[in-house]
């Protein structure tokens, strides 16, 4: 799922290519996508792009006297840009935003259509569609800490819990847990001060680092981000099970759970534990190894 460095890119390019441009049409090549009534698509068509803003893992459109249009990706959704509107869009496109100056095109790989758009008429509708987590790059430590206080999970699911801190995903709080040194399973009401400012300086330089380095790609394709993914090859950790952790070298453990995976080193983040495979540690029971060196 696109996270809050590659929503921020999305956000700085298509402002860069759109930005005051008329929206012509919206074309909808699937019904499903479409969860709001009203306004319509028609009430969005004719007015000019006055802005583009992130909102969570949200992709929002701002136009001049009118609705917002949001789009969330969810996994597999994607934004590609044509220089050529009057085109028609593959059969891929959810939806094609038809500008004077080209076309934004919604996809989405599969079957599973889980990529959404709402319209809503104004800022307070907006707001509304807010799981409420705070800006981790506007936050200071104290008001980080704080989040992690209101409730007491694991650290992994407090940094991707929407309601707590927005844009972080499964893919980037693997690396910053890993950056942090601490283990995903930690529970946060059991953190030590020392550790939450660490995990708050992590969480900082992860999404800061990748926002570049993602702005940088985007230039080198032409001033768009056309290979968003979660899996890299530069990733630390998220990804790159049994691959060397780039500090220790020790092969990267990982947890899976539904249709999610947390990956962490054991060295780096867990003392050399092996945390427990919901799955795997149930069905090997006592012939599951509890230590790194257990399988080295």
């Amino acid at each position: 799922m696109p996270e809050l460095p590659d929503i921020t890119v999305y956000a700085e390019s298509l402002q860069a290519r759109a930005g005051g441009a008329l929206l012509r049409r919206v074309k909808l090549q699937s019904p499903f996508l479409l969860r709001t009534v009203v306004p319509t698509l028609t009430d969005c068509e004719g007015r000019r792009l006055a802005g583009v803003e992130r909102l969570g893992k949200r992709v929002v459109l701002v136009l001049e006297g009118g609705p917002l249009l949001v789009i969330h990706l969810m996994i597999a959704g994607r934004l590609r840009w044509r220089s050529a509107p009057a085109k028609s869009p593959a059969k891929a496109v959810l939806a094609a935003f038809e500008f004077d100056v080209g076309s934004l095109d919604l996809t989405e790989a599969g079957t599973r259509r889980r990529a959404s758009l709402h319209l809503v008429p104004d800022r307070a509708a907006l707001a509304a569609l807010d799981p409420g987590g705070i800006d981790v790059m506007a936050a200071d430590a104290a008001a980080f800490a704080a989040q992690l206080l209101r409730e007491n999970h694991t650290l992994k699911r407090s940094l991707t819990d929407p309601r707590l801190f927005s844009g972080i995903g499964n893919a980037y709080s693997d690396e910053i847990l890993h950056r942090a040194r601490l283990s995903p399973v930690a529970l946060s009401r059991t953190l030590p001060a020392a550790d939450a400012a660490r995990l708050h300086a992590a969480t900082r330089e992860v999404l800061t680092e990748w926002t570049a380095r993602l702005r940088a790609e985007a230039a080198a394709q032409g001033g768009w981000p056309d290979k968003v993914t979660a899996f890299r090859p530069e990733m630390a950790v998220h990804g790159r099970y049994r691959l060397p952790c780039p500090v220790c070298g020790t092969p990267v453990q990982r947890i899976v759970h539904a249709e999610n995976e947390t990956n962490y080193c054991a060295r780096c983040q867990t003392g050399g534990r092996l945390l427990a495979d919901r799955a795997l540690s149930r069905l090997l029971k006592a012939s599951w190894p509890k230590h790194i060196d257990d399988i080295e």
